[in-house]
């Protein structure tokens, strides 16, 4: 269970960014002196908040990975507004005005244990850029814009080069309200194009405010709980290294496990068989990254269906263009398979929100901060929830800085009831901590 409760706060500066990548490294500051640590730890079971900033508690460090569930409380009628009610969120950016003093980028690269492999792409290296923000009346916030080629139209270079640009209009910026502010940033961030830079901008204005008022993230999100229940990722691998992934995720009481599918059919099938016989209780969640075509989709749940499996969620079947097959693979799974689709890089806006709802292309929509920002973000839960849509959260190759601002977004919110997921590598270690807060179908 991650656990956003308040603990002993450190005064060391950014003992937030406590990280599970494989080797220590260091996050420049921006004038070269003084680097701030990443520390390195084998494995967790929940992660703690001193204020709202997430960090591994040291007497945890020790410890495997537990799944536990819990039940998050919240009005599933009430909308959003109501759920970040008075004294939360809305109120905040109607009242607090923000004055920054200081604001800098700085590159964020961090090697993995073993290549991440997926459908689109294969990374061994994390490149992405941390955000740091200062308040004039105290208060500092941390963001982070993740660098995905698959998904983000940025690449490190140029968004470090957009972050320095918004930094300095931040810093030059005469005192506005939060609200006003975050929407010129939206202004000069617009779409997709700059989606990933905005969610870093907007996580560390966002982080520095609550920060200077001690509110938790969570609290000022609507306060709906405090903690999270975590499920597992497996990328893609060979069967054999699957099934001693699932064996040792079993041993520490994973029930469920996502898999990464949608390179190879026949090898997803054999990964899938290899995961069975070790672990043959376990719920399965499929994401395909844009991997297979319609046709090919379906065939994997007929083989699934065979086997006498049920993925509890299949996620981006296919192209996130394909939008005639998104919905024939929705249609066809749910109706012949009992199986609900979610889609992710297919809903990169709320205009394809809209899209998606409008015409039942997909059961679920997954929400990721790297792919709409937070404000967009919450606009596209807004919508899904009046439409009675079903909610997930996910991330992309994020460090603490980012996962943890999403973490404590969901677990605030409390409108995705399910999974919270971390991906791992297939050596020994976690290598980085991915979000996956999805809303258990009924």
């Amino acid at each position: 269970m991650l656990d956003f409760t308040r603990v002993n706060d450190s005064p060391t500066s950014c003992s937030h960014l406590t990280s599970i990548f494989p080797a220590a490294f260091t996050l420049p500051s921006s004038d070269g002196a003084n680097e701030l640590p990443i520390l390195v730890v084998p494995s967790m079971n929940r992660l703690v908040s001193p204020s709202h900033r997430s960090f591994l508690s040291p007497s945890l460090l020790k410890n495997p990975i537990l799944s536990r569930r819990c039940s998050l409380r919240f009005n599933a009628g009430s909308t959003l507004a109501d759920t970040m009610s008075a004294g939360g969120f809305d109120d905040l950016k109607a009242t607090f005005s923000v004055d920054v003093c200081r604001a800098d980028g700085r590159p964020l690269n961090v090697p993995l244990i073993a290549p991440f492999t997926i459908a689109s792409s294969s990374l061994d290296t994390v490149g992405n850029v941390a955000v740091r923000v200062e308040l004039r009346g105290g208060g500092n916030g941390w963001g982070e814009a993740p660098v995905l080629p698959s998904v983000t139209v940025e690449d490190q270079h140029s968004a470090l080069e957009t972050v320095a640009d918004i930094c300095g209009f931040l810093v030059n910026r005469q005192p506005i309200v939060l609200g006003s502010l975050l929407t010129e940033i939206n202004g000069l961030l617009p779409g997709h194009s700059f989606a990933s830079v905005r969610a870093g901008i907007e996580m560390a204005l966002i982080d520095a405010v609550a920060n200077s008022i001690n509110v938790p993230l969570w609290k000022l999100f609507g306060g709906a709980s405090k903690s999270i229940v975590t499920d597992i990722t497996i990328p893609i691998v060979a069967p054999n290294e699957a099934a001693k992934l699932a064996a040792k995720y079993k041993e520490r009481g994973f029930s469920t496990l996502k898999l990464k599918v949608g390179k190879n059919l026949s090898s997803d099938v054999e990964v899938l068989k290899a995961i069975r016989i070790v672990h043959p209780d376990c719920s399965f969640i499929l994401d395909a990254n844009e991997g297979y075509t319609a046709n090919e989709a379906i065939e994997v749940l007929e083989k699934l269906n065979e086997m006498g499996v049920t993925p509890a969620l299949f996620e981006q079947p296919v192209h996130r263009d394909n939008w005639e097959g998104l919905h024939h693979v929705t249609q066809v799974a749910k109706g012949k398979y009992g199986v609900s689709v979610a889609a992710d890089e297919s809903c990169r806006s709320l205009e394809d929100a809209k899209r998606i709802i409008e015409g039942n292309l997909a059961h679920v929509i997954n929400i990721k901060l790297a792919k709409l920002g937070v404000l967009g973000a919450l606009d596209v839960i807004q919508v899904a929830r009046a439409a009675g849509t079903k909610l997930m959260i996910g991330g992309m190759v994020e460090t603490r800085l980012a996962m943890g601002f999403a973490g404590h977004l969901a677990a605030g919110l409390g409108c995705f009831n399910g999974f919270f997921c971390l991906l791992a590598s297939h050596v020994g270690t976690l290598t980085l901590i991915h979000l996956f807060y999805y809303q258990k179908i009924r």
